[in-house]
Protein backbone atom coordinates (compact mmCIF):
# COMPACT_ATOMS: atom_id res chain seq x y z
CA UNK A 1 0.00 0.00 0.00
CA UNK A 2 1.27 3.46 -0.86
CA UNK A 3 -0.04 6.66 0.68
CA UNK A 4 0.81 10.10 -0.69
CA UNK A 5 0.16 13.29 1.23
CA UNK A 6 0.57 16.64 -0.49
CA UNK A 7 0.83 19.80 1.57
CA UNK A 8 0.77 23.28 0.10
CA UNK A 9 2.57 25.70 2.42
CA UNK A 10 5.23 28.37 2.46
CA UNK A 11 8.75 27.58 3.73
CA UNK A 12 7.97 29.59 6.88
CA UNK A 13 4.82 27.54 7.51
CA UNK A 14 6.74 24.30 6.90
CA UNK A 15 9.43 25.29 9.44
CA UNK A 16 6.74 26.09 12.02
CA UNK A 17 4.93 22.81 11.29
CA UNK A 18 8.16 20.83 11.77
CA UNK A 19 9.00 22.72 14.98
CA UNK A 20 12.09 24.44 13.59
CA UNK A 21 13.05 27.83 15.04
CA UNK A 22 12.55 31.10 13.19
CA UNK A 23 16.09 32.32 12.52
CA UNK A 24 15.12 35.41 10.48
CA UNK A 25 15.69 37.85 13.41
CA UNK A 26 19.12 36.30 14.05
CA UNK A 27 20.07 36.59 10.37
CA UNK A 28 18.95 40.22 10.30
CA UNK A 29 21.00 41.04 13.40
CA UNK A 30 24.11 39.30 12.04
CA UNK A 31 23.84 41.14 8.72
CA UNK A 32 23.38 44.47 10.49
CA UNK A 33 26.45 43.78 12.66
CA UNK A 34 28.51 42.78 9.60
CA UNK A 35 27.46 45.94 7.77
CA UNK A 36 28.43 48.10 10.75
CA UNK A 37 31.88 46.43 11.00
CA UNK A 38 32.47 46.81 7.25
CA UNK A 39 31.39 50.44 7.26
CA UNK A 40 33.68 51.34 10.15
CA UNK A 41 36.64 49.58 8.44
CA UNK A 42 35.79 51.25 5.11
CA UNK A 43 35.55 54.67 6.76
CA UNK A 44 38.98 54.10 8.30
CA UNK A 45 40.39 53.30 4.84
CA UNK A 46 41.96 50.02 6.01
CA UNK A 47 41.41 47.23 3.44
CA UNK A 48 42.81 44.53 5.75
CA UNK A 49 40.45 45.54 8.55
CA UNK A 50 37.60 45.54 6.05
CA UNK A 51 38.41 41.96 5.01
CA UNK A 52 38.59 40.91 8.66
CA UNK A 53 35.23 42.56 9.30
CA UNK A 54 33.77 40.84 6.25
CA UNK A 55 35.20 37.42 7.15
CA UNK A 56 35.30 37.40 10.96
CA UNK A 57 36.52 33.79 11.14
CA UNK A 58 40.12 34.46 10.19
CA UNK A 59 40.04 37.02 7.41
CA UNK A 60 42.81 36.70 4.85
CA UNK A 61 44.33 33.71 6.64
CA UNK A 62 41.10 31.72 6.28
CA UNK A 63 40.89 32.67 2.60
CA UNK A 64 44.49 31.58 2.03
CA UNK A 65 43.84 28.24 3.73
CA UNK A 66 40.70 27.72 1.68
CA UNK A 67 42.56 28.61 -1.52
CA UNK A 68 45.37 26.16 -0.63
CA UNK A 69 42.79 23.45 0.04
CA UNK A 70 41.24 24.02 -3.40
CA UNK A 71 44.63 23.95 -5.15
CA UNK A 72 45.70 20.81 -3.29
CA UNK A 73 42.40 19.13 -4.14
CA UNK A 74 42.77 20.04 -7.80
CA UNK A 75 46.36 18.79 -7.84
CA UNK A 76 45.24 15.55 -6.20
CA UNK A 77 42.57 15.05 -8.88
CA UNK A 78 45.14 15.55 -11.62
CA UNK A 79 47.50 13.01 -10.04
CA UNK A 80 44.64 10.57 -9.48
CA UNK A 81 43.50 10.79 -13.12
CA UNK A 82 47.08 10.63 -14.36
CA UNK A 83 46.76 13.77 -16.44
Amino acid sequence: MKVTIEMDMTPQEARAFMGLPDVAPLQTKMLDDMQARMKSAFDAGDPEAMMKAWMPLGGAEAFSKFQKLMWDSAAGMVKKDGK
